[in-house]
C-alpha cells in the first residue's frame, strides 16, 4: 500500500519547519497506516523526512532471552522514496528519484498496484497542496488575508480537509475506470456511501466515548450530591500594635 493524499489525513501546523514538525506528522501517518503492510512513503527533498519516518515506523523487539533491553527495529516492509526537483526560472528542469530505505523494485510494484503512477512521484501531495492554497486564502504565497493566530489556520485547514474528503467528488475517482459515479475520497476509502452536504457535515454529532469508572471513583451515584454549605470563617481581631511588631 502506498500512502497517498487521496484521503486527507489531517493537518499538522507549526510556525517553524523543523525536526519536531516532521516527527509530529509522521506519528500521525503511523496511526493512520498501522494496518498497512507493506508500505511505501514518498517525500520531497527535505532531509528531515527520512529520519523522521524511520523513528516513527519502528517497534521494540526482544532478540535475546532473559533480562535485557529490547532493541528498536524498523518495519521490515517499509520503503521510503524521495523525489528531488531542481527548478530554474520557476520551471522544473531536472527530477532525481532515489530510494532512501528499502528496495526500488518492491517500491515500484507497490506504486503500480496502488495506481499511483509508473515512476516515483509526489503528484498527489502537490495537487492537494494546490487545492488547499486555492480554497484557503491564508495559505497562498502572497495574501492579504494572512492568519494572525495559529489556531485559526489549523481550524481552517481541518474544515477544508473535511469538506474535501466528504463533500467534494474527486474527478479522477469518478471516472468510468474507477467508480463510474460521483465519488469522494471518503467513499473510496469505505468511510461513507454517499456525497455529504456541507450542512450535514457541520451538524454531524460525534458520539462520546463510553464512560468507564475507575477503581477509586466507584459506581456512578444515583442521587445528585447536594452542594456543601459554605463554612463561615471565624473572625480574628488583632490587638493593637501586632502588625507593627511583625514588621520590625
Amino acid at each position: 500500500m502506498m500512502v497517498s493524499t487521496r484521503l486527507w489525513l489531517g493537518g499538522v501546523v507549526q510556525i517553524s519547519r523543523d525536526r519536531s514538525l516532521a516527527d509530529r506528522l509522521m506519528q500521525q501517518v503511523r496511526r493512520c497506516a498501522a494496518c498497512l503492510r507493506p508500505l511505501l512513503i514518498l517525500t520531497d527533498g527535505w532531509s528531515a523526512y527520512p529520519n523522521s519516518i524511520l523513528r516513527a515506523f519502528r517497534e521494540k523487539v526482544k532478540l535475546t532471552k532473559g533480562v535485557g533491553r529490547a532493541c528498536l527495529q524498523v518495519w521490515p516492509e517499509l520503503h521510503i522514496g524521495t523525489v528531488i526537483k531542481r527548478t530554474e526560472k520557476k520551471r522544473v528542469v531536472e527530477i532525481t528519484r532515489q530510494i532512501a530505505h528499502g528496495l526500488l523494485e518492491q517500491a515500484e510494484n507497490l506504486l503500480h498496484s496502488s495506481c499511483g503512477g509508473m515512476v516515483l512521484n509526489t503528484a498527489f501531495i502537490e495537487r492537494l497542496n494546490g487545492t488547499f492554497r486555492e480554497r484557503l486564502a491564508s495559505l497562498t504565497r502572497k495574501s492579504r488575508h494572512a492568519a494572525r493566530r495559529l489556531r485559526a489556520l489549523e481550524t481552517g485547514m481541518y474544515l477544508i480537509g473535511c469538506t474535501y474528503n466528504f463533500c467534494c467528488a474527486h474527478h479522477e475517482l469518478s471516472k468510468a475506470t474507477h467508480w463510474a459515479m460521483a465519488c469522494t475520497p471518503a467513499m473510496a476509502s469505505g468511510l461513507t456511501d454517499h456525497v455529504w452536504r456541507v450542512g450535514e457535515l457541520l451538524m454531524y454529532k460525534v458520539a462520546l466515548p463510553p464512560w468507564v469508572a475507575s477503581a477509586r471513583e466507584g459506581p456512578p451515584r444515583k442521587r445528585p450530591v447536594s452542594d456543601p454549605e459554605p463554612t463561615r470563617r471565624a473572625r480574628v481581631r488583632l490587638r493593637k500594635g501586632v502588625l507593627c511588631s511583625l514588621t520590625r
